[in-house]
């Protein structure tokens, strides 16, 4: 066992309670009382007191069980993982109101627990979260929902991170699902009426990988035929509750063939060290099972999360408005994020205060056997990285793998 894993630190719940800036919202989710939300949050830190605090949140869940997390806490850093208001499943989430709830999570750091720096840690989707958020926080664009809707961001006060790291990210959820869609089903209500030429896992069908890039092209552009689609569908939808006099309405549906990106079939495809497979198992199997992306969603999160047209975040667009250092690990063997998304969110950072580094051999969770030499090395480069900008949480040099 390595001295990472060793070492002490202290877990504490605790609640973000705060209120919806937009009174009399519609509520999309279970748990909130009145005009609050309440988030489920943790802190983990060590043994020592610190000004500062590394937070991160995501999609789903909280991260405060990710390995990366846990050992910045054993290594004497203090860390926040906030949950947002959907965690329990992000079939209702909207991206604004995550963004709302990362907010409040910040000021409470800032004015209830005493925190005077804040680093933004985004792990994997929770990437393009926290730098929307933190362009957001510089730059003002997002003044609607993806629907055109008030939203409470628009009135939410967003204190600016003093740093802001970005672990393994993608660019956007939306960016993200348009290349794992099934561009082969014709038919969304009948999943099982596809295209034979563009269906990946059909045993007898031609061409097989390594794919020519004919093919690649011709199969990109009918999943964001797909996407767009989907799309149209879900305006068309709202239309019509407006138009019957309810403005509110929602309707939930479901989006089959959500884990079929060629690449996952195809090596030489936006090459790493990752091995064949999707990150959540056979992507033949995980195309049209329950635990795949977006496979439960509603008509205004669809353009929130989904839609390639109408989401408004996008770590690659955000990019060029955050101002502060900025950190990017890319995890070498990754088979969820794309090279090509860590690359372009990397290159889209104007400032010179960025650094890159690459965790040779990494998989995307740091899962599995040979992978805690992994992660203590990309728990060096954060180190390395906090330490000369002041913002490092007191660090422990005897914790080092």
């Amino acid at each position: 066992m390595s001295r990472v894993e060793a070492t002490a630190y202290t877990r504490l719940p605790y609640l973000v309670v705060y209120q919806e800036a937009v009174p009399g919202a519609v509520k999309d989710v279970y748990g909130s009382v009145g005009e609050h939300i309440a988030l489920q949050a943790q802190l983990m830190r060590g043994e020592a007191d610190s000004d500062t605090v590394v937070i991160s949140m995501h999609q789903i869940g909280s991260q405060a069980y990710l390995p990366i997390f846990s050992g910045l806490a054993r290594q004497g850093h203090h860390v926040i993982c906030c949950a947002n208001r959907y965690t329990n499943g992000d079939f209702a989430l909207q991206t604004e109101n995550v963004l709302a709830d990362l907010a409040a999570c910040v000021r409470d750091a800032k004015q209830r627990m005493g925190y005077k720096k804040v680093v933004l840690a985004g792990w994997s989707g929770g990437g393009s979260l926290i730098a929307g958020y933190q362009a957001e926080a510089t730059d003002r664009r997002i003044t609607a929902n993806a629907a055109g809707e008030p939203c409470s961001l628009a009135q939410a006060e967003l204190p600016k991170a003093d740093a802001v790291m970005l672990l393994a990210p993608h660019r956007s959820r939306h960016h993200l699902l348009t290349e794992f869609l099934d561009p082969s089903i014709v038919d969304e209500q009948d999943p099982g009426m596809r295209d034979p030429e563009l269906y990946l896992f059909d045993p007898a069908r031609s061409p097989k990988p390594p794919f020519d890039p004919a093919f690649v092209a011709r199969y990109r552009s009918a999943q964001v035929a797909r996407n767009r689609k989907i799309t149209a569908w879900v305006q068309e939808q709202l239309t019509a509750l407006r138009a019957k006099g309810q403005p509110r309405a929602e309707r939930a549906f479901i989006v089959h063939g959500t884990m079929a990106d060629p690449r996952w079939l195809d090596l030489t495809m936006d090459p790493n060290e990752r091995a064949l497979g999707s990150y959540i198992g056979p992507p033949h199997q995980a195309n049209d099972g329950l635990a795949a992306l977006a496979r439960y969603t509603s008509l205004r999160s669809w353009l929130s999360q989904w839609s390639l047209d109408h989401a408004q975040v996008d770590a690659v667009d955000a990019a060029a408005r955050i101002d502060v250092p900025t950190l990017v690990i890319v995890n070498g063997a990754d088979d969820a994020c794309p090279t090509t998304h860590t690359d372009a969110i990397f290159n889209a950072i104007r400032h010179r205060q960025k650094q890159r580094h690459v965790i040779a051999g990494a998989n995307h969770y740091y899962s599995g056997s040979g992978q805690k030499p992994c992660l203590a090395k990309a728990l060096e480069h954060i180190g390395a990285w906090l330490r000369p900008q002041g913002l490092a949480s007191a660090h422990r040099s005897d914790t080092a793998s």
